[in-house]
Parts: C-alpha cells; sequence; structure tokens
C-alpha cells in the first residue's frame, strides 16, 4: 500500500505508518520548522506546499497516485487548550477532504482532537467523503490503551472506499489493551526519576505525576516549576527537592519517538513540534488496524473465487 501524509508535521503519523508496513512516498507541510525536521529523518520527499489551494494539491498529490491520503489537519482551532473556537485551521479539515474527494485513493486517514467530532467544518467534511463514496469509521481512542504510555484522545475517521459506515470497529477493539499503559511500563527507569512536573493550563489542576500512570497529554510548551505553583490536593507528591519537569528529549519518548530521531530547530520550535506530533506507536496502531481489515478483504475475496 502507497501512502502520502498531508500536514505531515516532523513525521508522527508517516513513522507509525510505515512500522505497520505501508510505504509513504510522500509528504506535504508548509511550516519550515517541521518540513526541516522532516528532512532529516526521512528517505522519501516532503514538499513545502500550501494545502489550502485545493485544485494545485490534487494535481501534486495526483501523480503519486497514492492508495491512502493520510494527515492531521491543524487542530489548534479545536483544541481544548485554544478559544475552541471553529477559526481558518478549521478550513483545513475541508481543504483536506476535498482533496480526498478528488484524488479518491482507496483509504483515507484523518487524525485530530477528540472536540472536531461534532465541529461544523467535520460535519462539512463527513458530507464531502460520503459523496465520494467513502464508508466512514470513526473513533476516539485514549493512547494508553493503543501502546503509548500516555491519556492522549485523539479523533481518527477512517475512510474506505464502497464499505459501510463503521467498518473497523470490531477491528480496533479487539486490539485495544484492556490495561492503561504507564511510564514506567514503557520506559522502565529510563528517566531517572518517579515524579515529574507537568505546568497545568490552570492551578485549579494537578501538575505532579508519577510514572507509574500514564503521563498526561504532551502538550506544544514546556515551563519550569513556577514560584506561583504551591501543589494541588491532587499531585501524586508534594512539591519537594529534586521535583522537575521532563526534558524535550524525554517528551519526545513519552510521544514514543525512538531515542534516535533527530530534532532540528529552535528550543521553541522543536517543543511545539513534539507536543503538535502524532504519536507513532498511536499511529502504528491504527495502521496496524487498516492492514488487518485489509487482509481480511483479499482473503474474503479469494474465498469468493473458490467457493
Amino acid at each position: 500500500m502507497n501512502a502520502v501524509d498531508l500536514f505531515a508535521g516532523c513525521g508522527g503519523l508517516s513513522l507509525g505508518i510505515i512500522r505497520a508496513g505501508v510505504n509513504v512516498s510522500s509528504a506535504y507541510d508548509n511550516w519550515l520548522p517541521a518540513v526541516t525536521c522532516y528532512q532529516t529523518n526521512f528517505n522519501h520527499p516532503i514538499i513545502s506546499f500550501d494545502l489550502t489551494d485545493v485544485s494545485a494539491a490534487v494535481l501534486e498529490i495526483g501523480r503519486w497516485m497514492p492508495d491512502m491520503i493520510m494527515g492531521g489537519p491543524p487542530c489548534q482551532d479545536f483544541s481544548h487548550a485554544g478559544l475552541r473556537s471553529e477559526g481558518s485551521k478549521a478550513k483545513l479539515t475541508q481543504s483536506f477532504a476535498r482533496i480526498v474527494a478528488s484524488v479518491r485513493p482507496t483509504w483515507f486517514l484523518m487524525e485530530n482532537v477528540d472536540r472536531i467530532q461534532k465541529s461544523e467544518s467535520m460535519a462539512e467534511a463527513r458530507l464531502i467523503f460520503k459523496e465520494a463514496g467513502y464508508g466512514l469509521s470513526e473513533h476516539v481512542l485514549n493512547a494508553s490503551y493503543c501502546g503509548v504510555p500516555q491519556r492522549r484522545k485523539r479523533f481518527f475517521c477512517i475512510g474506505r472506499l464502497d464499505q459501510q459506515d463503521g467498518f473497523m470497529g470490531s477491528t480496533i477493539a479487539a486490539r485495544l489493551s484492556s490495561t492503561a499503559m504507564t511510564l514506567r511500563d514503557y520506559l522502565g527507569d529510563a528517566l531517572g526519576v518517579d515524579y515529574y512536573y507537568r505546568h497545568p493550563r490552570n492551578y485549579s489542576r494537578r501538575a505532579v505525576f508519577s510514572i507509574d500512570e500514564p503521563a498526561a497529554t504532551i502538550r506544544g510548551v514546556n515551563r519550569p516549576i513556577p514560584k506561583g505553583y504551591h501543589g494541588h490536593p491532587g499531585d501524586a507528591v508534594a512539591l519537594g527537592a529534586g521535583l522537575r519537569p521532563l526534558t524535550t528529549a524525554e517528551r519526545a519518548l513519552v510521544q514514543t519517538f525512538p531515542p534516535k530521531f533527530q530534532w532540528i530547530g529552535s528550543k521553541t520550535d522543536i517543543e511545539q513540534i513534539v507536543g503538535n506530533a502524532v504519536p507513532p506507536k498511536l499511529a502504528e496502531f491504527v495502521g496496524n488496524a487498516i492492514m488487518s481489515f485489509e487482509a481480511q478483504l483479499a482473503a474474503s475475496e479469494v474465498n469468493k473465487v473458490y467457493a
């Protein structure tokens, strides 16, 4: 199966899908720091491209003749951390849908924050996908049940031509872990700490976590412990000597990037790149489910021939 990755960022989705056995032939993004990071870590090309120009994008992407178009349109306008209004970036969801509908690969995979599921932009995208002949299977996945030591909830809309809506339901459900993965499960004692600080969005929330639980969602900012934070009843341990936030490299490991992955750019850019990325292990989980479903379809067709 051959795929292209839109709004690719540093390549978390690409890396996981490749691990699932899909060939990624090209990627697209127009934020230079992310493009540079992607170029450093993959052999196939990433092309700086404005995907709001749907007509030009269809011509460009169509030349790869992909079996799958995948991507995560920028999610700031839907994010829990943002203003929760549907602004210009929300329209990129529709751009993605129009590109898919025009190129018409067999599969598409769209990833975003869970809030997008009830948005106007997603409602419009669904209509575009359905008119193009896709069955839609929509899933909000908690990454800690998909091989990632993080309570990151992400929305996946998986589409395949000529399928019924919800067609991936049983395949995905069968692969979910029965228990949430903790940081210790995934990294052992590699962090060298049992507790760490993760800056809250406001001081009504806890900020100190144990490695014996899944991490909270890795965000695009990473701050030291401020003087204004005096603890929270929900903290895993009281503030004390040795307590620290995770480093950028450690946060990338929590996102399930391999240690050898190279991070290029300013510290601010890298923090944002890491926080915005799809965890590769989550992408691999979804990719494996897709490949399993495709194998089942192929086996079914063979059985029909010999029946």
